[in-house]
């Protein structure tokens, strides 16, 4: 019976197939170097309004390093710590090019389509000097290493030319490209060589010592030249152009190091930026920058060879600029946009955290002086040196006389008056041949009023007969005769002064006779 009820009862078979659960999509975050994250950390701010494409922009070697941008027939200053506009230069009459700023910051010097190049002073924006010599448009002017004096510029005409800045004149005309010249760099190591890049494809290393005034070296990138720049060391530059930045040797002959290639479009600018503080190791992880027509900046590591960074902007780029405190990097686009990017400092706050191998806590240290308390002017006032020390004495501050105070500013004629109302003739003779290097002491004489003039006259008269100062007197009296003749003629007092000059001219020629009577004399008596 047991068996017959088993049968009558259905039997099952169950089985267990494992099923897999669904694969869910993970987001795809890429883990950044630190190298990425130190060039994220720059906090972007972007600065429109300005007309037309960003051609140029450049730092000021010292503090505050402001930064000039170029944008149509116009420069702007700004401020490299609020990045707000600090002031404008618009006494161009064409679309400026590009500026550099001279090695102490106090002069920028700009160049336009018209060919010609302005030396402004930073603090006041006047025009100090006006360098017209280039028959085409300017596309490149740079001051040289640690020389105030001279500047390097490049245009259309394809001359590379040397300038006296002070004289207002060329040095050196140098020939050799063949088509447009529209970048250079000065080398950081030597103030006498410098490169330039042309759309020949070619860029040739220059040295003003050289005689012959051809170029000592040159490399042929194979595209037009858009950038070109030294690298830090001073032995390898860097050349953009087409859709590649190519890194030259020029200690090893102009042989090419390396090709990055990772642009899609032409390369328009470079520049050299640092990872790190002012100081310490990461100081000297030098990167170059180069941004393209792709809108993308690219940050190149040419010791390791790769690129490190890259970052898309949404206009077409023209230029990019890094700060030499390693604190502000700018970029210009085509659109009259700077994207600019200001990186904050980290406070250093491990003074009073408690020392990882040691047992104890550190002891706190005391607070650091500020500049904002008294005890900060007053340390070290009464410390006494020791024998062994070192005694740095300040120099004396020289005081300048009002006459070299009012040519510093160039103010000419009022320098000339203080002279002549003062009582130094060896001044008034300074300030004269000071004038006549400036070539602007005829201009003075020609600006002189009545009473001005006659204290002109009046010195004249009293030390034209001098033989220290005859020389350029009796020659400038000729001059002001033949220039002020008219005014001599109608006012009195200048009358009376041409009378008591012709009459000193009239006693010393009675003397120069007399002497020379006498000289015969004795002459005769010898024989």
């Amino acid at each position: 019976m047991a068996i017959a009820n088993d049968s009558q009862q259905p039997t099952t078979v169950s089985k267990n197939f494992p099923v897999k659960p669904k694969l869910k999509p993970k987001p795809r975050n890429l883990s950044q170097t630190p190298e990425s994250k130190y060039w994220s950390s720059f906090k972007p701010h972007r600065i429109p309004g300005l007309v037309s494409s960003i051609n140029s922009i450049v730092f000021s070697p010292t503090t505050p390093h402001l930064f000039a941008a170029t944008h149509s027939a116009s420069l702007t200053l700004f401020s490299s710590q609020t990045l707000e506009k600090h002031s404008t230069i618009s006494s161009f009459k064409d679309v400026v090019t590009c500026s550099s700023f001279r090695p102490d910051g106090s002069l920028l010097a700009a160049s336009d389509l018209l060919g010609l190049i302005q030396v402004f002073d930073v603090k006041s924006r006047t025009p100090l000097r006006r360098l017209k010599s280039h028959t085409r448009p300017v596309r490149f002017v740079k001051y040289p290493f640690l020389d105030k004096l001279h500047l390097v510029s490049g245009g259309d005409d394809g001359i590379v030319k040397f300038w006296d800045v002070a004289g207002e004149s060329v040095v050196l005309d140098l020939f050799g490209h063949k088509d447009y010249v529209r970048c250079g760099d000065c080398s950081p190591v030597n103030g006498d060589m410098f490169v330039t890049g042309s759309y020949d494809h070619t860029v040739k290393l220059w040295d003003v010592r050289v005689e012959n005034s051809k170029s000592v070296m040159e490399v042929n990138h194979g595209k037009p030249i858009e950038d070109v720049m030294f690298l830090p060391s001073g032995g390898l530059i860097a050349t953009a152009g087409g859709n590649s930045v190519k890194i030259w040797d020029l200690i090893g002959g102009g042989k090419m190091v390396y090709s990055m290639e990772s642009h899609n479009k032409t390369v328009t600018s470079v520049c050299v930026g640092r990872v790190g503080n002012e100081s310490g190791e990461e100081a000297m992880q030098y990167r170059i920058l180069s941004v393209a027509l792709d809108g993308y900046m690219k940050v190149f590591d040419y010791g390791k060879m790769k690129v490190t960074h890259s970052m898309r902007f949404p206009a077409p780029l023209m230029s990019v600029a890094f700060s030499p405190d390693c604190m502000t990097r700018v970029i210009g686009t085509s659109n009259g946009t700077i994207f600019a990017g200001r990186r904050k400092k980290k406070e250093n706050d491990e003074s009073g955290i408690e020392n990882f191998w040691s047992l104890g806590r550190v002891e706190t240290q005391k607070p650091m002086l500020r500049p904002t308390y008294f005890r900060y002017f007053q340390r070290g006032q009464s410390d006494k040196p020791s024998e062994g020390d070192y005694l740095v004495v300040r120099p004396k501050k020289l005081k300048l006389g009002e006459h070299d105070k009012l040519l510093k500013k160039f103010r000419h004629k009022e320098a000339l008056v203080s002279v002549l109302n003062g009582k130094n003739p060896e001044n008034v003779v300074a300030v004269m041949e000071e004038l006549v290097a400036r070539k602007k002491l005829m201009k003075c004489v020609s600006n002189l009023d009545n009473e001005e003039l006659g204290l002109l006259l009046s010195f004249m008269q009293k030390h034209s007969t001098v033989p220290r100062y005859s020389g350029l007197l009796i020659g400038l009296m000729e001059k002001v005769l033949e220039m002020r003749a008219k005014d001599i003629r109608t006012c009195d007092a200048l009358k009376g002064h041409i009378r008591n000059l012709k009459r000193s001219v009239e006693e010393e020629i009675r003397i120069q006779q007399s002497l020379q009577e006498i000289q015969g004399i004795e002459q005769r008596n010898k024989r």
